[in-house]
């Protein structure tokens, strides 16, 4: 499977809110689940004044045009597109073909082969078992394949391979694109027989990540020999059904004629039919084939994990399921790495379960994967904290449809769009204006309850004292209180504005049940 992703880094903040005697609640557990309390004074983040929906269809002539000049550019007969707004599909568009003898045009309903696009359903799976208590992400792979008890490790100190490893990727398989792609619709009996006969490693396991698709091919077996069904009847069964996809199929001769995209390779100057390759063992890493409208309601779904948050799971795995799948393993720096407008940018980039996370030196954090066959090259990628995803599919051998620079200078270059934003707690707003009237009587005897018990201790009294005082000299008499800006449930930002000047203020709470400030910083505005 070509491996045409996004590489990527998520920062995955679980924000842990501060419960009180008042604001615990329980939740009903389900057959496995102990009962968790949680706390009604942790708000999730939000958008102020969403606009996003508007601002990307205002756009759609624009962006139709750069898909329209990177497929002629490219080659590519066929493609279409999309771009997703939290649960909706708010844009689409397609170009050229889907078969160059019939000249049926592309559009959203046709259905493409996404290739390594389909990794991230077999990691679902496998993650919709676990939490089932049905397997454990750490078992040996060779409790599934007994081959594996024989196979030869590069070091005598190497750890046993675990399903965590085929999942990120760091299990010591070499990268198997052009093999891998060729062996997508062999049997069974395939891959069984050559674990069987031994493996060859180029990495030491939970070492370093290296692109595999025997690895998820035998993910796909696990899925089989613990559900009782195979890897494609479990995951629809267990994922395409309930998330409404109606129009996605594993084997090409399921999808009907006038849908199915053929798929083609660009040499010697012309376009050459591809033949398509059946659905196999390999299927699990790489043989999903379906529509922009149909994967567009897969792309929502993971967009639903974000912001973390009380409301019923309604998914067919729990939304801090779908978190854990976009959160890096491995991750390394790529100093060399450049934006939209190719200027520097630094990024941290990591392999999750089944997709590639990446955060960029602006702070975007993305979640993305591409997929490429003989015939076909694919690309989606979604912005988790601006619950927008796009998506492309293409008909060209190893080609991907996605000008993800141009497109992500539209959307957060010219048109603007912001990420949602923390919502301070009123708790963190109670304690924000006791230290404000703590600041205020400071010199008088101020209340210090307000304080945790190692406050004094790391700066003196008198020193604080005295820290305070000149501070309130520089900036005179107090006009106003900003409003609190929260970094997280238990710490926070405000400033108070004097007639010549500003005081900048950053506190940050224990983990006590009734959090107290452990640490105030506090100096003069620039």
């Amino acid at each position: 499977m070509k491996n045409v992703l996004f590489y990527a880094s998520l920062s995955c903040f679980v924000i842990l809110g501060a419960c009180n005697h008042q604001t615990q609640e329980q939740v009903t557990p389900g057959p496995t689940e102990k009962t968790q309390r949680f706390s009604s004074n942790y708000f999730p983040q939000k958008f102020e004044n969403d606009q996003r929906t508007s601002k990307i269809t205002g756009a759609q002539d624009k962006i139709q045009g750069i898909f329209e000049a990177n497929a002629k550019a490219r080659h590519i007969p066929g493609i279409s597109y999309g771009i997703v707004v939290n649960d909706s599909l708010v844009l689409t568009g397609s170009y050229g073909v889907i078969d160059l003898e019939t000249q049926i045009e592309a559009s959203p309903t046709k259905a493409f082969r996404i290739a390594s696009m389909t990794k991230s359903f077999t990691a679902m799976a496998i993650l919709k078992l676990r939490d089932e208590g049905k397997l454990d992400l750490d078992d040996p792979v060779s409790n599934y394949f007994p081959q594996l008890d024989t196979l030869i490790y590069l070091t005598q100190d190497s750890p046993a391979i675990t399903i965590k490893n085929l999942l990120t990727m760091t299990a010591g398989f070499p990268e198997d694109n052009p093999w891998g792609d060729r062996h997508l619709n062999d049997p069974t009996e395939m891959l069984e027989n050559m674990l069987a006969e031994g493996l060859s490693l180029s990495k030491v396991p939970s070492f370093q990540f290296e692109y595999s698709n025997t690895g998820y091919g035998m993910l796909g077996q696990i899925v089989a020999k613990v559900s009782g069904n195979t890897f494609q009847e479990y995951i629809t069964h267990n994922i395409l059904i309930p998330l409404g996809m109606e129009h996605t199929y594993w084997e090409y001769e399921k999808v009907p004629e006038d849908l199915l995209v053929h798929g083609y390779r660009y040499e010697d100057d012309t376009w050459k039919p591809e033949p398509i390759l059946h659905d196999g063992v390999f299927g699990s890493m790489g043989g999903l084939i379906t529509t922009i409208a149909d994967f567009s309601k897969y792309v929502s779904f993971h967009l639903s994990a974000w912001p973390p948050r009380s409301e019923k799971d309604n998914g067919p795995v729990k939304r801090s399921t779908l978190r854990e799948m976009h959160t890096p393993q491995y991750p390394y720096l790529s100093t060399w790495a450049t934006d939209w407008n190719s200027e520097p940018c630094a990024r941290v980039s990591g392999y999750g379960y089944g997709l590639g996370i990446s955060e960029d030196c602006k702070g975007i954090i993305k979640v993305s994967h591409g997929g490429a066959l003989p015939g076909y090259g694919s690309n989606y990628s979604f912005f988790p904290e601006y619950g927008i995803g796009i998506m492309a599919f293409g008909n060209l051998t190893y080609t991907g449809p996605l000008p993800l620079d141009e497109i992500s200078k539209i959307l957060f270059e010219e048109l603007e769009l912001q990420p949602r934003k923390k919502v301070a707690s009123q708790m963190l707003k109670n304690k924000k204006d006791q230290l404000v009237s703590a600041l205020k009587t400071w010199e008088t005897g101020m209340d210090t309850t307000v304080f945790a018990d190692n406050f004094f201790l790391d700066r003196s009294l008198e020193k604080r004292t005295q820290h305070i005082s000149d501070l309130k000299q520089t900036i005179g008499e107090i006009d106003s209180i900003g409003e609190i800006r929260p970094r997280n449930q238990l710490r926070g930002d405000f400033e108070i504005y004097g007639k010549h000047g500003t005081i900048s203020v950053f506190f940050t709470l224990n983990p006590e049940i009734d959090p107290k400030i452990q640490q105030l910083e506090m100096r003069i505005k620039p």
